[in-house]
């Protein structure tokens, strides 16, 4: 494939993670939605592309510019805590501790973002799968558990975020 169709088909894909993810967040009427979540997979992606050449691995199987991309990467992790932070605190009813989920959705979505930027599109992909399937089901697997176990601190500690 040319360099500019693998340029296109990972940050693409970083995009698409940040749809479907930020699609999740905006459905439930949450603080960072669409925009947010594929803007944060895009500039992973793009910060990750701006420190590694297209052919990651070597011809011989070595990888090239490991200690640039864990560099970037820990930037990355770091710095999009910031913005995770704000939704956090964006507590308009000021008794509970709400927007847990979305922040973790936009951390993960850093990171699939620098995943697919560094050219990992099965573990990109499976990855989205996982955090889709947990996004999905989250409140009905906590309700059982709640119903089952009767859990008392529900009304304190919930993170109705979820989902």
């Amino acid at each position: 494939m040319n360099d500019t169709l693998e340029l296109i088909l990972r940050i693409g894909l970083a995009a698409l993670a940040g749809i479907v993810l930020g699609a999740n967040r905006w459905l439930h009427h949450k603080a960072a939605g669409v925009k947010t979540h594929a803007l944060v997979a895009i500039g992973a992606a793009v910060a990750v592309l701006s420190v590694t050449p297209i052919d990651w691995v070597d011809g011989d199987g070595s990888s090239l510019p490991f200690d640039a991309a864990s560099r970037v990467l820990q930037g990355l992790i770091t710095g999009i805590g910031f913005l995770g932070a704000g939704v956090i605190i964006h507590n308009v009813k000021g008794k509970r501790i709400q927007g847990l989920t979305t922040a973790a959705s936009i951390w993960i979505t850093t990171v699939l973002g620098a995943a697919f930027g560094m050219g990992q599109l099965e573990l990109g992909l499976i990855a989205l799968t996982a955090v889709g399937i947990v996004l999905l089901t989250g409140n009905s697997i906590e309700k059982v558990v709640n119903d089952r176990f009767g859990n008392d601190t529900n009304d304190s500690q919930k993170d109705d975020d979820l989902l």
